[in-house]
């Protein structure tokens, strides 16, 4: 793993760091994942597996330790890294249609919908839920799906454009 992706990665956890801290909780002590959208970016740019790997551990520590959810270090942890790889094998699988900013769009929404899935029934199953799944569900994973496929189509344009004016390269950068 070269240095300068390593400088990228996290700079990317790091940014996506700051605002999971800063968005307050706002159901239940759940808050949309603003880490997830820095964490798939991180994913298309750089789709090998050591990447993937340490981008959810680290996303998930992180989020862990910022999160306003009661309990909720091991749920982010076992979420962020399932999620990960579960983009990553979907990224890899779909070459062809992933490259464009429709194929990001879908793959943050359903990473977003199975980290959300994925986070809810391990915090079920470990440290139990401040309310209903399904409440919890349509209350936060649903309108944090928007909001991140949203972002996620702001941010993959610029993210790429950087990558090219700076000579970056990764698996994917080449459109």
């Amino acid at each position: 793993m070269k240095t300068k992706n390593l400088v990228v990665l996290a700079l990317l956890v790091g940014m996506g760091a700051v605002l999971h801290a800063v968005v307050p909780g706002f159901f239940l002590g759940m808050k949309p994942d603003m880490m997830l959208t820095f964490m798939f970016l991180a994913i298309f740019l750089f789709p090998d597996k050591k990447s993937v790997l340490l981008l959810g551990l680290t996303t998930g520590i992180i989020s862990g330790l910022t999160t306003t959810f009661p309990g909720g270090l091991f749920p982010n942890i076992i979420d962020k890294f399932i999620t990960a790889f579960v983009i990553f094998g979907i990224f890899t699988a779909l070459k062809s249609f992933n490259r464009s900013i429709v194929g990001i769009a879908v793959l943050t929404a359903i990473g977003t919908i199975v980290s959300g899935t994925v986070f809810l029934t391990s915090a079920l199953l470990i440290v139990g839920l401040p309310g209903p799944f399904i409440a919890l569900f349509s209350t936060v994973v649903l309108p944090a799906t928007a909001f991140n496929t949203v972002f996620m189509i702001i941010l993959y344009p610029i993210a790429m454009s950087i990558v090219k004016r700076t000579n970056l390269t990764s698996q994917t950068i080449t459109h």
